[in-house]
């Protein structure tokens, strides 16, 4: 048996897919089939049955899967122990945060650049939860009420999130205007949107929803359009002079900021260096995470 079939079986389990299976690992889809193919002929055994719903692990490719899991995950661990003692500034460094954080701290992690030219970093941006177990990111910048008790790390702050709206929608809404009298962004009807409904239905009752996206960039040039109203980290509402706070504050939604990695690499001096610098430089900018003097609708018009 050739041992790096145990990577190819364990990626198809994960994946139901030989499409997915080749995007976690690099390849062609094509070259995962073979090597599925090859395995399944050398072991004599079928190791996954092909379904409408995708390929689906026999009792052989299963057993073969968990091994194949603890083998990953004592290699992971070595080569985590062993990276753990490299000292030198040099090298390597994935990060993984979300989009809107980059953007507002975009300055933070310049700096850090600036301050350690030796480490190449990969930034990784995205909604959803990288592992770092599998190596998808030697640290996450995260926000998280409740983070990973296997994870180890230092809480930054705590991020507030308020009501905003262009300037040029109040001007035309009027400033007096009760939160049910804006059009509203919202979720797409096929995601799980029922906390915004209920928020709504207690706070702005019978309010119009002008435009429904997940997707992030959307709902934000949408708000600077004056499409419609929708909820936004205080640090990116208050920094854009084009729009304002309504004054509405999600508390139940806040969230802590943390940067965490792995038990085993806490030592390694770049990700070492890369926690201290993010956490000394965003805990002296706290009160822009919490919203600190968001400015009144009433202040409209005064830029």
């Amino acid at each position: 048996m050739d041992w790096d079939d145990l990577r190819y079986v364990l990626a198809i389990k994960h994946a139901g897919s030989l499409a997915g299976a080749a995007s976690t690992l690099g390849v062609t889809r094509t070259t995962v089939g073979r090597r599925l193919r090859d395995a399944e002929e050398r072991l004599g055994v079928r190791l996954f049955d092909r379904t409408p719903e995708g390929f689906v692990p026999t009792p052989a490719g299963d057993e073969l899967a968990e091994t194949a899991g603890r083998v990953e995950e004592e290699i992971l661990a070595a080569e985590g122990r062993i990276l753990g003692h490299d000292a030198a500034l040099t090298g390597r460094l994935r990060v993984s945060t979300v989009d809107f954080l980059f953007h507002g701290f975009t300055d933070v992690f310049v700096s850090f650049m600036e301050r350690y030219p030796g480490v190449d970093l990969t930034v990784r941006a995205t909604d959803e939860r990288v592992s770092l177990a599998r190596r998808e990111a030697d640290v996450v910048l995260r926000l998280d009420n409740n983070p990973e008790e296997r994870l180890v790390g230092r809480r930054v702050g705590r991020m507030q999130i308020e009501v905003y709206a262009a300037r040029s929608l109040v001007a035309r809404i009027g400033r007096d205007a009760g939160l049910a009298s804006y059009p509203w962004l919202h979720r797409d009807e096929r995601s799980d949107g029922r906390w915004l409904d209920a928020w709504l239905a207690r706070n702005a009752p019978g309010a119009r929803i002008s435009l429904r996206s997940d997707e992030y960039a959307v709902l934000r040039r949408a708000m600077s359009a004056g499409i419609g109203v929708h909820f936004l980290a205080c640090f990116v509402g208050n920094a854009d002079p084009g729009l304002v706070s309504l004054g509405a504050r999600l508390t139940e939604e806040a969230r802590d900021l943390w940067v965490l990695t792995l038990p085993e690499l806490r030592h390694n001096s770049r990700i070492r260096a890369f926690m201290d610098h993010v956490h000394d430089a965003l805990k002296a900018r706290q009160g822009e995470l919490e919203g600190a003097a968001p400015e009144p609708v009433g202040a409209v018009g005064a830029r």
